[in-house]
């Protein structure tokens, strides 16, 4: 599996269960200008004593300074290590000796505990960034980088919950919370673990069994091998069978989360948009002998909930200002329940990470012990000791003990002195306290003592990090929660019906019985919300008050568009944004509402009113329905012959985003468990928004033997060990790659193939259209020590790679330190074209041009290939194809210029027909991605 050669950028964030950072980055002004006093704040966490009386200071004093700039390289093993040893060969030799006011610039260093050093951490000042030569050639490294997805800036704690959460292969994982995604990326990596390797392992066998020719495995397959020898998940030829869904409660931020995981070009990856509280349980088929009502149970469950944040003021110094004891008060209900709802959708045996970005007990600690017990106590569930996972990172055991602070700043020790003050002052300030906030009472049971001290606490000053708190859950047996108010346990919450109907269900659901139609849990939504309770002016907390501004006002002045969003903070920077509404619950049950009908539509009537989208709460927009492809359509069947698909490959795992069913101009390939989840919950209320990679577009090309059908670059990883010799063209020496990637349209008719080295002949006499270009693993003194695979197609009089123009100087950049610009033959056949001003030809030239004018990047193929705009879109990958006309014959004109027109043609109808989810990318996106670093 080649991944991480996808596009980058990050998204935006998450709301109530649905993930994202940003509780006052919204507010994030310039770091120096902000003052970091707040006296609560530090009366707080000093009475709690965190950290012992002697590194106070430190503490302190770290929580002040400006976060370092933090990155990790993408993709799968082997590719992520490539890409890294361009970093340690070339540029750290270069930064290391460079200084400033007498002293020697500290380089990038790597993440010790990080496995294969794989994450980076620089504390460079932007100045001398700026000022070296050398700093400057290495931030355009990353900006490049980053741009196509190879690097991804992340927060370095923001990496540790992936890592304990312990994926192997074959898993079903969870993300609850799970915008921006780059936690996501990481899970869905370590899905995809080996896969490349143990995809080679099977290729070798088939080879030898049906007499195709292999390619050498290459230095990224060689790193991975070590994987294989420990891992059984063949029962797909080796491809990965687990899956990921990734969700979001915010509609446009789980379209953000898309677009900084669809980069990975991953078939086992679902991103929905639902409630983490009330994430629907989701319909798998039975086998026989189990209930007809049968609902999938997850190995692994990230919870990254919405929080105060406030582990996150050095990146976000507003936290200074604005930090209040209720921030943490108000969010403490929504996290139990998260955490509660991913205990119940765990299997046994399986394992829940908990973690949040804030130091507050209250939403660490309490959450997980509430939790905990509502759940049974410590026989059902307990808490993995991982003081030996990731050596070298430093942490602090979870608190035993401690206060909590109201509004009004008074410290409470026990619920005990919380009622014994209300007997004395009343309500006043109280009323979001509750008993589950304070530490589970002392006991001398081992087996009911909850082992708090096995909670991991990160702080700034132990390793020069942000502030973070990770829990590793693992559930011991089947377990009915025990609703929020019940007797005999701590009171979190006045009564909610939620927990009893979830047990009712899963309940139902083991026995076989029937639901009397209550498919989701979304149904228990309450039509009406609770009163809030009053608070004096200005107490609230930043997101309470984001909230009900958002209730109440169309655009609230306090809610971040997504150009803030970016601007705001990087992935896991800042606090996880809950867009919730933080107020009492009353003693009167809500009511139950009409079932919400699932949305659907198409992304490409994101920029139409509301009123033409159908747009639903929470900015929901109207999704195409995923219909699989019959095994023996006309167009696979189109499809497998062309590119001579061995057999062997599986056929029905294609889909398409229409209502009709039928292949119009995109058609997806997703995992097998990704297809029965969305097969046998369509309807059932589950918010699909994102599945599956795209394996081939349709080109309206010229030629009978041409196939309609050409290979996307996002798929080609999956499908190219598959493909027929007939389509397959090899290179072998740097020096050709090098002209295929720096020239766009390089000529091929007449002697122009002479100049295309090795692979000269073989594209003189393929046939046109689409094929692949594998880079072969070759000990030719210009050879290549990697295997590259690349789409490449092969029109009337020219060839192209099929790469956007930001993945053409990124591989220029990385493999040849080249930032020359780019050769566009197409280009230059225009301007030629355009000055013979009294041909013929130029009117009908000029008659193709509307769509160039209106895209000044446009490149359109003059032999029938679809038109591309590179530079439109960085996610888009719909690359084309080109001919040049330099020096064709005058009699060939008139035929390009109607070839032109028709490549104008199909860049319309490729901007209009069945655009899937994900692929709208705001332009902050790009404007983030240069500005990272």
């Amino acid at each position: 599996m080649a991944r991480g050669r996808g596009k980058g950028g990050r998204g935006g964030r998450g709301g109530r269960g649905g993930g994202g950072r940003g509780g006052y980055a919204s507010r994030r002004g310039n770091y120096a200008d902000v003052e970091k006093k707040n006296e609560n704040f530090e009366k707080y966490y000093n009475e709690l004593n965190i950290v012992p009386e002697e590194e106070r200071e430190h503490f302190w004093a770290a929580l002040k300074r400006e976060l370092p700039n933090s990155f990790r390289f993408t993709g799968s093993k082997g590719h992520a290590l490539s890409v890294q040893q361009r970093l340690v060969d070339h540029y750290i030799p270069q930064i290391t000796n460079v200084e400033y006011d007498g002293q020697l610039v500290p380089p990038p260093t790597p993440i010790e505990w990080f496995p294969e050093k794989l994450a980076w951490q620089m504390t460079t000042p932007k100045n001398v960034i700026r000022k070296f030569p050398p700093f400057a050639s290495f931030q355009k490294f990353l900006v490049s980088e980053t741009t196509v997805g190879n690097i991804s800036r992340q927060e370095i704690v923001s990496m540790i919950p992936p890592l304990l959460i312990d994926i192997k292969p074959g898993m079903t994982v969870l993300d609850l919370c799970a915008a921006p995604g780059s936690k996501s990326a990481q899970l869905i990596e370590a899905i995809h673990g080996g896969e490349e390797a143990r995809v080679r392992k099977v290729l070798h066998k088939v080879a030898g069994e049906e007499g195709r020719e292999l390619s050498p495995d290459g230095a990224e397959i060689e790193a991975e091998k070590s994987l294989v020898e420990s891992e059984d998940d063949w029962s797909d030829d080796g491809r990965a069978t687990g899956l990921l869904i990734a969700n979001d409660v915010d509609y446009r931020r789980a379209q953000m989360l898309v677009h900084q995981v669809k980069r990975l070009n991953s078939p086992n990856l679902l991103v929905t948009n639902h409630d983490a509280t009330l994430f629907p349980s989701i319909r798998v088929s039975s086998k026989p002998g189990e209930p007809a009502n049968k609902y999938l149970k997850f190995d692994r469950i990230l919870a990254d909930v919405p929080c105060s944040g406030d582990g996150t003021a050095r990146k976000n110094p507003n936290i200074w200002k604005d930090w209040i004891p209720g921030n943490g008060l108000g969010l403490y209900v929504t996290q139990v329940r998260i955490l509660v709802r991913a205990l119940q959708m765990l299997k046994v045996g399986g394992r829940v990470v908990y973690s949040t970005c804030s130091m507050n007990p209250v939403e660490n600690e309490a959450v997980v012990a509430s939790a905990i017990d509502r759940c049974g106590g410590m026989s059902k569930v307990r808490i993995v000791d991982c003081s030996n996972e990731l050596p070298g990172l430093k942490r602090i055991p979870g608190l035993a003990q401690w206060k909590i602070m109201d509004k009004a700043g008074r410290m409470f020790g026990s619920w005990e002195e919380v009622e014994a003050e209300r007997q004395k002052q009343g309500e006043e300030g109280l009323g979001r306290l509750v008993e589950g906030m304070f530490p589970p009472q002392v006991t001398d049971n081992d087996a009911e003592r909850i082992p708090l001290d096995r909670c991991m606490r990160v702080y700034p000053h132990l390793q020069d990090t942000g502030g973070f708190f990770i829990t590793v859950i693992e559930k011991l047996s089947e377990i009915k929660a025990r609703p929020e108010t019940q007797a005999g346990g701590k009171q979190t919450v006045p009564p909610a019906p939620i927990t009893n109907l979830v047990n009712e269900i899963e309940s139902k659901a083991d026995k076989g019985e029937p639901l009397r139609g209550l498919e989701s849990l979304d149904e228990m939504m309450p039509a009406k919300k609770d009163e809030d309770v009053p608070m004096a002016e200005g107490t609230d907390p930043p997101v309470a008050r984001q909230n009900q501004s958002n209730a109440v006002l169309p655009a609230s002045p306090t809610k971040r568009s997504l150009e803030e969003v970016d601007d705001a903070a990087d992935e896991d920077s800042s606090a996880k944004r809950p867009k919730i509404e933080v107020k009492e619950h009353t003693e009167a049950p809500p009511a139950v509402p009409e079932r919400v009908p699932v949305a659907t539509g198409s992304v490409s009537e994101l920029a139409k009113p509301a009123e033409q989208t159908g747009k639903k709460k929470n900015s929901q927009q109207h999704e195409e329905p995923f219909k699989y492809l019959d095994p023996n359509h006309d167009a696979l069947n189109s499809i497998f012959g062309f590119y001579e698909i061995a057999g062997r490959f599986p056929r029905d795992r294609f889909m398409v985003r229409n209502a009709t069913g039928e292949p119009a101009k995109a058609i997806y390939y997703t995992s097998t468990l990704a297809r029965e989840i969305l097969t046998l919950n369509e309807g059932k209320g589950m918010k699909f928004v994102h599945c599956g990679v795209k394996m081939f577009m349709k080109q309206d090309a010229q030629g009978q033997d041409i196939c309609r059908w050409r290979i996307q670059s996002e798929g080609l990883p999956i499908v190219e060990p598959w493909v027929g010799e007939g389509r397959v063209v090899r290179l072998y020496k740097r020096a050709t790659l090098h002209k295929l990637l720096i020239e766009m349209f390089p000529k091929v008719a007449g002697d122009g193939w002479e100049s295309l080295g090795e692979i000269g002949e073989r594209v003189r006499d393929i046939s046109m259209g689409c094929c692949v270009l594998r880079v072969e693993n070759s000990e030719h003194e210009d050879g290549f020590k990697e295997r590259l695979v690349l789409p490449l197609w092969r029109s009337m009089s020219s060839l192209n790679l099929m790469l956007p123009k930001e993945e053409r100087r990124a591989m220029l950049l990385r493999l040849y330190n080249d930032d020359s610009p780019l050769i566009d033959h197409h280009q230059k056949a225009e301007q030629a074209a355009a000055s013979r001003a009294e041909s013929p030809v130029t009117a009908a030239l000029d008659d193709a041009a509307p769509l160039a004018d209106e895209e000044p990047e446009t490149f359109e193929d003059q032999s029938g290939g679809v038109a591309l705009n590179t530079d439109m879109d960085p996610d888009i990958e719909e690359t084309t194809t080109g001919v040049g006309s330099t020096g064709l014959p005058d009699e060939n004109q008139a035929m390009i210029a109607e070839d032109m027109l028709r490549a104008s043609k199909q860049n319309e109808e490729d901007n209009k027909r069945e655009t899937a989810t994900g692929e709208v990318v705001a332009p902050e996106d790009d404007m983030m991605n240069k500005n990272s670093f």
